[in-house]
C-alpha cells in the first residue's frame, strides 16, 4: 500500500495531519503497537521539520508485509551539516519556531532512534529527503 500526503511549509495549524492519517491507517491494519508508536513519532517529527523549515514537501508511507517505509521530502534550505544536525540539542530554528515550542533540536535524533534504518539526503538550497524503514516484528 502506498500513501502520499502533501505538507505545506509554515502551516502550523495543519501540522500533524499527515502523520495522524498514516498512524490511523496503520492502526486499522493491525500493525503492532510498538512499531505503530515508532512510526508515529518519526512521521510526526518529519512532518514538523517540513512545516518549520521548508516551503513545501510530502510525507510518503509504503506498507509491505514485513516493513513500513516513511519518506519525507521537501523543497527547502537543505541541511549543510547532517552529522551536526543529528546531534541532540542542535537546532537552526528561528525565534518564531522556538516561541511555538518547536525547534529544540530533537527531531532528527528522535527519528533516527525510532527507525530501524534512516538515510538523509540533502542539497543546500534545494531540499532534503529522509528515508526511514521500520521492520514489522
Amino acid at each position: 500500500m502506498h500513501l502520499e500526503y502533501p505538507v505545506l511549509g509554515g502551516n502550523f495549524t495543519g501540522a500533524g495531519d499527515a502523520s495522524s492519517r498514516i498512524k490511523n491507517i496503520l492502526k486499522k491494519l493491525g500493525i503492532p503497537y510498538d512499531t505503530l508508536q515508532r512510526v508515529a513519532i518519526a512521521s510526526y517529527e518529519s512532518e514538523m521539520n517540513i512545516v518549520a523549515y521548508a516551503t513545501k514537501g510530502k510525507l510518503l508511507a509504503d506498507i509491505d508485509p514485513g516493513e513500513v517505509s516513511i519518506t519525507a521530502t521537501d523543497i527547502g534550505p537543505g541541511i549543510p551539516d547532517i552529522e551536526k544536525a543529528l546531534q541532540e540539542g542542535y537546532s537552526t530554528a528561528t525565534p518564531f519556531i522556538r516561541e511555538m515550542g518547536f525547534g529544540l533540536g530533537m527531531g532528527l535524533s528522535n527519528m533516527k532512534k525510532a527507525a530501524d534504518d534512516m538515510i538523509i539526503e540533502s542539497t543546500v538550497g534545494e531540499g532534503t529527503t529522509v528515508k526511514m524503514k521500520f521492520r514489522l516484528l
